[in-house]
């Protein structure tokens, strides 16, 4: 008789892509406790790139949410239904994906009690944030709300294309990246404060400005406006594995409060993470094993002003980005290279 596939399982982040890489520690957490279930992954379209090729997942679901939102949407749930899953899993709060996982048919329907679908769930999770718990971890207690285990941390995997597109640029000697934009003004450094660091990092370094296509404007301004020569704009040269893939290997990855940060944690690669307005407590941190985060150092009342961030400061100063000083930046910078520096040799006796 022909072996039985183990009920599937499918995964539902259809947010950012920051939002889908912190998903992935579900998949490594779902690989050590069950390998053989097969996990599909329904995504919004233009975060597919990030799941290609990935070891643990089966197939991967794409909701167009810009063409035919509510049809798509439709389409999905039939797709859905007709695959016959033995467990869906929301780890949004929105009713989009909270039908689509209520009305799965699957056995085990599982989310958060803040989705307005949660009624119809079989398993709810109280979701909690501002205390200190890491998405991570709240995203983990859908598998088993009952675990207590160490974090896993979320990773992705660079096809060889993404390894071999980074290789040239990683081998031009020691290198520092800059991902100087956000899709949020108030989680954005300024441009004038990355000007100050693209000047005061040390010249023997070459420093790779990255981000996606609608990015490269603004880092050509960034380079322009520093006068450093030894500066290369890769916004929008590299895709989202060949990015991780070059942060990997830098000495320091200078990021915001942003999806950059977290392709930082799934490459554990060395961070230094700048928050403005947003503050890690919220539970959205870097995970590398070389982390450090930067800030304003003192406190303010208006801080933090929300939990997304603003197209502007609500109270037009935005002291909480200006008033970060660049020696904190070469700080984390001193610290990563005393790290990156191999041991001294033991005399023999």
């Amino acid at each position: 008789m022909p072996a039985v596939s183990p009920p599937a399982v499918l995964l539902i982040q259809t947010a950012f892509i920051g939002d889908v890489i912190l998903a992935t520690a579900l998949l490594e957490r779902m690989h050590q406790t069950e390998p053989d279930t097969p996990v599909d992954f329904l995504v919004r379209k233009g975060n597919e790139g990030l799941l290609k090729n990935h070891p643990h997942v089966r197939r991967v679901l794409i909701w167009d949410k810009k063409k035919d939102k509510y049809r798509g949407l439709w389409h999905l749930l039939q797709q859905i239904r007709a695959t016959g899953y033995d467990r869906v899993i929301t780890l949004q709060r929105f009713a989009s994906t909270g039908l689509l996982t209520a009305f799965s048919g699957a056995r085990e329907r599982i989310g958060f009690d803040k989705n307005p679908l949660a009624f119809r769930f079989t398993r709810v999770i109280p979701h909690v944030i501002g205390v200190g718990v890491h998405e991570v971890s709240r995203n983990l207690h859908l598998l088993d709300p009952a675990a207590e285990v160490p974090l896993t941390p979320p990773r992705l995997y660079p096809t060889a294309a993404d390894e071999a597109a980074a290789a040239p640029y990683a081998a031009a000697g020691p290198y520092v990246c800059i991902a100087p934009t956000s899709v949020w003004f108030t989680k954005q450094f300024p441009a004038a404060e990355w000007v100050k660091l693209l000047r005061a990092l040390p010249p023997q370094y070459t420093v790779y400005l990255i981000g996606g296509p609608p990015d490269a404007a603004a880092c050509a301004q960034l380079l322009t406006a520093s006068g450093r020569t030894t500066g290369v704009n890769l916004a929008g040269q590299l895709s989202l594995l060949a990015s991780a893939a070059l942060m990997r290997d830098a000495v320091l990855n200078y990021v915001n409060d942003s999806a950059p940060m977290h392709l930082c944690s799934a490459l554990a690669a060395p961070t230094c993470a700048v928050y403005c307005s947003t503050v890690p407590y919220f539970g959205f941190g870097p995970l590398s094993p070389f982390s450090r985060i930067v800030e304003l150092p003192q406190e303010l009342d208006c801080r933090p002003c929300g939990l997304h961030g603003y197209r502007k400061c609500p109270l037009g100063h935005f002291h909480c980005a200006h008033g970060i000083q660049t020696s904190q930046l070469l700080a984390a910078l001193a610290e990563a290279e005393a790290l990156s520096q191999p041991l001294p040799a033991r005399e023999e006796l």
